[in-house]
């Protein structure tokens, strides 16, 4: 595995070898996770929306791109796409027009409710490689990471 070569202070070159380790580290891992979307032809941000919904029921547009960590503009395009394959709707506001709520189709609640289990032994698999303790470490050190760029 290739680090940094950059020839900063010690403390730097700590910094970056840890972001470069947590990069590939992520990536790796959502690699595994979401390799079973490509069978239902989603995009992460897709299963990212119909998970959400899912879970959540129906969401203001503003508020589902701030759950699934998306722009609004970009997750204009992830919506259009799932409205045309019929697995989500929207809904726009009558008294504002700006305010539009999507929601989950039949289709779209059959299809998430389908693949989410596993999904969720997907997740399991790929973190069972650390200890029941050491999931909880760190998940607390990347919540902790995470509340800190706020």
């Amino acid at each position: 595995m290739v680090g940094t070569h950059y020839q900063g202070t010690q403390s730097e070159k700590d910094a970056l070898e840890l972001y470069i380790k947590l990069s590939r580290a992520a990536g790796s891992v959502e690699v595994r996770i979401n390799r079973h979307l490509k069978d239902h032809r989603l995009t992460f941000s897709q299963f990212g929306v119909l998970e959400a919904l899912y879970h959540l029921g129906p969401l203001h547009q503003h508020e589902l791109a701030a759950k699934i960590l998306k722009s609004s503009g970009n997750l204009t395009l992830v919506i259009d796409n799932l409205v045309k394959r019929g697995l989500v709707e929207r809904e726009r506001d009558e008294t504002d027009r700006r305010y539009i709520t999507i929601y989950l189709t039949g289709a779209g609640d059959q299809l998430i409710s389908d693949i989410f289990p596993y999904h969720v032994r997907q997740v399991m698999e790929a973190i069972a490689v650390l200890t029941p303790e050491e999931q909880h470490q760190l998940a607390a050190l990347c919540r902790k990471l995470g509340l800190a760029q706020d």
